[in-house]
């Protein structure tokens, strides 16, 4: 296992500074340093930084991170022992926030990362990582429980579909749960729509609606709604 040689305690955050904690997993040593030094510089606390997925799952377990953050692509096979190992993670510890950062789009693993339907999961392509404010933005958001996704996640799996199952979604409902699915807020949503946050409600309710989807938590049914959306 090899780590930065950081010490912490099992405390979620630290309530002096209020700096998330992290735990980073990423093979390669040169950029795993560098993802340290990006990481801190958004205002974070990196206090496990491994190479390997079962490393990551003995440094969540033992570090209680407010996130982790995991490259999709490691030893022994460089297929998806990341996303493994972080799916493992959150089953041990329930509610643990992931990111993960990919080199490519790759569909499945954004559709297994999002399946338990709890959120706190977001997945990055590597070239967002090097703009602070993104990244920033992408840690508060997953371990506050929301989603993200990378927007060229989204517009590849668009471009991707070859069945569509939201066929009797209007063009702006489309719109709305693109951006739902990058993780956006209503208020964000109605921004960048330039349309208030009632007419994003009502977009989203009809939403809701059209795919089926019953009446329960609003956090749950968006998550459902990207995952139905992901699917397609």
């Amino acid at each position: 296992m090899t780590t930065t040689g950081r010490t912490a305690g099992t405390a979620r955050t630290d309530p002096a500074t209020r700096r998330l904690r992290v735990v980073l997993a990423d093979d390669s040593v040169l950029l795993r340093e560098g993802l340290i030094r990006l990481i801190e510089e958004a205002g974070c606390t990196v206090v496990a930084a491994v190479g390997d997925g079962d490393a990551l799952v003995a440094a969540v377990l033992v570090h209680r991170p407010d996130v982790a953050v995991v490259d999709v692509r490691m030893p022994p096979t460089y297929s998806d022992e990341g996303l493994r190992a972080a799916i493992e993670a959150r089953r041990q510890v329930p509610g643990t926030a992931v990111l993960v950062l990919s080199q490519y789009v790759e569909e499945s693993y954004a559709g297994d990362l999002l399946a338990d339907g709890s959120g706190g999961v977001g997945y990055l392509l590597k070239d967002r990582v090097s703009a602070l404010d993104d990244l920033s933005d992408a840690l508060q958001r997953v371990a506050s429980g929301g989603t993200v996704l990378d927007p060229e996640v989204v517009a590849q799996l668009f471009a991707r579909r070859r069945r569509d199952p939201l066929a009797h979604l209007t063009p702006r409902e489309r719109d709305v749960l693109g951006l739902m699915a990058e993780g956006r807020t209503n208020a964000a949503v109605a921004r960048t729509l330039v349309v208030t946050e009632g007419a994003v409600e009502k977009h989203i309710s009809s939403i809701f609606l059209k795919l089926d989807l019953p009446p329960s938590d609003d956090d749950h049914r968006r998550v459902m709604a990207v995952l139905t959306w992901l699917g397609g």
